[in-house]
């Protein structure tokens, strides 16, 4: 599957020591992959395409691979207690346990990786069947999370060897996901620069943007967090660390509750925000609301703007602007029992940043739902 981003809306072409073609798949270990599936499809939008598990010859796991346009999400689970995965959902919960990259030479990739410090998950291998072979390796990134590094040109299947092609018996209503923009992780106090240095001396990544407790902060809470993107832009991983504030902050929730560092969001790309979120909204999927005043002055700050404000204002869409134009965005509330993983939606009008205008309005929408849990 084609899943090449288009450039315009990606940080400009630099030279780049860890070649990476974009984002592979995304991995979530769940408690029940077939119910998580249907949330998938009824809710998001995804396409049910290839499976594994017992009727494929697999006995100790299923797996169910979703699709919207360039977004492939795994949705895996155990079926025995002691297994790995099921253990990995009793500590953290439904979770991202694999951010797969996809690569041109996974065996190079991966050694180069290991050579410069990373820690190895697995060695490569290659997998084959009648559609062709994948070669993969992983490496060990925060928490107990994974990049999988995947060489899929010489395969055409509908995932990878070894699962079986499916079709959605529920009647699939794309909401215009697009593709995997950026995807931001939760680290502990002192961790940041740590995994900053990470990802620059061993994936070659720059560092965009930093942004302190005085750009990211409210009366409560505050976090730290710094952006590293690929050569070619089409990988961005924010970072965040909790910062010192009068209450417990969004970040120290998130690895209360996961129990570890890990992925907190992934943010996706659409076209058409106003037409997402309002499809999004109709499915049942609930997002952290800002309040009317936001949008008082809100033009003041970003100024001229395509779309409709009172269109904008009655779905709770954020704008923000930077040099190279504005973006619009919104957040999910978590997609699990635990206040732990959720989703952005984003579309880009040439800006490159993430938001950083909005970033008080959004944690005091947070901060509003910690209140409601009792963690705040």
């Amino acid at each position: 599957m084609e899943t090449t981003l288009t450039q315009s809306s990606q940080t400009p072409q630099t030279q780049d020591t860890f070649p990476i073609n974009g984002t592979d798949h995304i991995e979530l270990y769940v408690g029940n992959a077939k119910q998580s599936a249907m949330y998938y499809q009824a809710a998001l939008g995804f396409e049910w395409v290839a499976y594994q598990g017992p009727e494929t010859g697999v006995r100790d796991r299923v797996s169910y691979v979703l699709q919207q346009d360039k977004i492939r999400i795994v949705l895996t689970a155990a079926l025995s207690p002691d297994h790995e995965i099921a253990k990995h959902v009793a500590e953290h919960g439904d979770g991202v346990k694999v951010l797969a990259l996809w690569v041109d030479d996974a065996e190079k990739a991966y050694h180069t990786a290991v050579e410069r410090g990373a820690k190895s998950a697995f060695p490569p291998f290659s997998t084959e069947d009648a559609n062709g072979k994948v070669t993969m390796a992983a490496i060990h990134t925060y928490g107990d999370t994974i990049h999988t590094l995947v060489d899929r040109s010489q395969y055409n299947g509908p995932f990878l060897p070894g699962y079986e092609a499916r079709k959605s018996v529920y009647p699939i209503k794309p909401v215009g996901l697009k593709y995997v923009d950026h995807c931001v992780g939760n680290v502990e106090l002192g961790g940041m620069n740590k995994w900053v240095k990470f990802y620059e001396d061993v994936m070659g990544f720059k560092l965009l943007v930093t942004f302190d407790d005085k750009d990211i902060s409210t009366e409560y809470t505050a976090l730290m967090s710094k952006v590293v993107s690929n050569g070619n832009g089409y990988i961005k991983f924010p970072i965040n660390e909790p910062a010192k504030g009068r209450k417990k902050s969004q970040i120290e929730e998130y690895l209360d509750f996961y129990r570890s560092a890990g992925v907190q969001h992934i943010a996706v790309a659409t076209d058409d925000i106003i037409d997402t979120v309002s499809r999004m909204r109709a499915n049942g999927i609930d997002f952290l609301y800002v309040p009317e005043t936001y949008y008082e002055d809100v033009l003041d700050r970003v100024g001229h703007i395509e779309e409709n404000l009172e269109e904008l204002k009655a779905l709770n869409i954020l704008i923000d602007r930077d040099e190279d134009g504005y973006l619009l965005q919104i957040f999910t509330k978590p997609i699990q029992d635990r206040p732990t993983v959720f989703f952005e939606i984003i579309q880009r009008a040439g800006a490159r940043s993430f938001g950083k205008g909005n970033f008080k309005a959004l944690f005091e929408a947070i901060e509003r739902e910690q209140e409601l849990r009792g963690t705040l």
